[in-house]
């Protein structure tokens, strides 16, 4: 029985080493809690789409800027036409007469009854100017056929190319505030993703210690388990030789049995416990699921944050959630501000050069001389009866009004949430203090139950029962520890300390 009492308490003594003692910090260390952060950090395609929405906030605000200065384009187009413009009739009619011109290119002109010329022609018939009065009708419709041909001609541009080139610069002198407020406007968003990419990140870490510690907890209990089922399985083998020797019966050893069945299972589970946990680990860190870790425990024992400096008014102010709402507070003001803007006048300068092929800088002219021309002007425009751009500003002074009110709102739920996560964390540093405690008298109650096992004075159940009540107590002692360090980590989370 001496034999007996020695292997278990050497086998107390082992689980106690690897429970109760931090390591060591010259141990050889796979994972310690800040690379673990850094790798989540650096390969979390989270943080990389966050980092991507604060460059676009940023380019959209120096678009916004730049929707201040002048705007310079430049435009440029050609047509092809198959059909010959005129801006005259082929066959004018005149008070004297009427002038055509031929489709084979020739024009002629028919002089009128009532003109000069007929007449005089009509007071001639029968003398000897007949012929000369007609040759001299003849010449003169002649020349004015002529002469509208040649008119003909020049309003006959050639448009069968045509091409329109101009460059242009506009620039805004006053249009009701629109640049400024949507400036304002994208400065706040930018804010907003340089805001939400802090969030994350402190989200991020969160995570990992969250997922880091649970790592460190099963890692614990899956060696407590194997620990507390070798005892069993000691005590199994110790239970089976007196069972030989006829000091115990065959239910003690099924109890034992029993028993030692159940710790098996529960073996079984924390290995499969762990082979999760690891796998969500690796995940957020942005590593292989199949990755296995060997994590530093060394600062599981211990809450470093001083309670007593906790300012929960400093904090709340600099909390993630308080800072977006402002920034819509302002993005909100600033629409109103936008909506006013359409009651106000408009004032655009605007300059340009034009070239055009056919020209009109004299006559039309299809010859490519490289000629155009300047033009300036200012634009105004004056709203006088705009009662949806009224409706528009009143709707966006109330929606400023409801996220001014949104923000006092979340500024006490937030100063709650701080003030319980903070009584929270001195409880669980309690718990701790009472679970180390109770595990001390668990294994002190267990160390008496094996002496008094190897002595003869109490039952192998008994033992079991002490056996028991020590595996529960240093569990418990686990989930305090753990408990405490995610809790710090949250209460760090609230007052910006990440």
């Amino acid at each position: 029985m001496r034999r007996i009492q020695h292997i278990i308490v050497c086998a107390l003594c082992s689980v106690s080493a690897a429970v109760c003692l931090p390591v060591s910090a010259n141990d050889t260390l796979h994972y310690s809690l800040q690379q673990c952060r850094e790798m989540a950090l650096t390969n979390g395609i989270a943080s990389q789409a966050q980092e991507e929405s604060r460059l676009a906030a940023k380019f959209n605000r120096q678009a916004a800027l730049a929707a201040m200065f002048p705007r310079v384009t430049a435009n440029g187009s050609y047509m092809w036409n198959n059909a010959d413009v005129h801006l005259l009739s082929n066959s004018t009619a005149f008070s004297f007469g009427t002038a055509t011109v031929n489709p084979d290119g020739t024009s002629s002109f028919d002089w009128s009854q009532e003109s000069a010329f007929a007449k005089i022609e009509t007071a001639a018939q029968g003398t000897v100017f007949e012929e000369s009065v007609k040759n001299l009708e003849t010449q003169a419709g002649q020349k004015i056929a002529d002469a509208y041909q040649v008119l003909y001609d020049k309003l006959s541009p050639d448009m069968t190319h045509i091409v329109v080139a101009q460059v242009g610069v506009t620039q805004p002198i006053w249009v009701g505030g629109r640049l400024i407020q949507g400036y304002k406007i994208a400065k706040a968003s930018e804010n907003i993703a340089s805001i939400e990419a802090d969030a994350k990140h402190d989200e991020t870490i969160y995570a990992v210690d969250e997922a880091y510690w649970r790592v460190v907890s099963v890692s614990k209990k899956k060696a407590l388990a194997e620990q507390y089922y070798k005892l069993l399985c000691q005590l199994e083998q110790d239970v089976k030789a007196a069972l030989d020797e006829g000091l115990v019966t065959q239910a003690d050893l099924l109890k034992v049995t029993t028993k030692r069945g159940e710790a098996e299972v529960k073996k079984l589970q924390a290995e499969n416990g762990l082979t999760l946990s690891n796998m969500a680990l690796a995940q957020i860190c942005g590593l292989p699921l199949s990755t296995s870790f060997v994590l530093d425990e060394s600062g599981l024992a211990e809450t470093s944050l001083p309670i007593d400096s906790v300012n929960t008014e400093v904090a709340v102010s600099g909390r993630s959630e308080i800072q977006l709402l402002e920034q819509a507070e302002k993005i909100a003001k600033a629409n109103a501000q936008l909506m006013a803007a359409g009651l106000q006048p408009n004032v655009v300068a605007s300059a340009g050069y034009v070239y055009t092929n056919p020209n009109v800088e004299n006559g039309f002219s299809s010859e490519w001389n490289g000629h155009g021309f300047f033009t300036a002007g200012v634009v105004v425009n004056v709203p006088i009866v705009h009662a949806d751009d009224i409706l528009r500003y009143k709707a966006a002074k109330h929606a400023a009004n409801a996220v001014t009110l949104k923000t006092e709102e979340t500024r006490e739920l937030l100063t709650l949430q701080t003030t319980q996560a903070n009584q929270k964390l001195m409880e669980a540093q309690q718990k701790i203090a009472l679970a180390r405690l109770t595990q001390n008298n668990a294994a002190e109650v267990l160390r008496m139950a094996q002496e008094s096992f190897a002595a003869g004075l109490i039952t192998s159940s008994e033992l079991m029962q002490a056996q028991t009540l020590w595996l529960s107590a240093a569990t418990d002692l686990v989930d305090a520890e753990v408990e405490a360090k995610t809790t710090e980590t949250k209460l760090r989370k609230y007052l910006g300390q990440l």
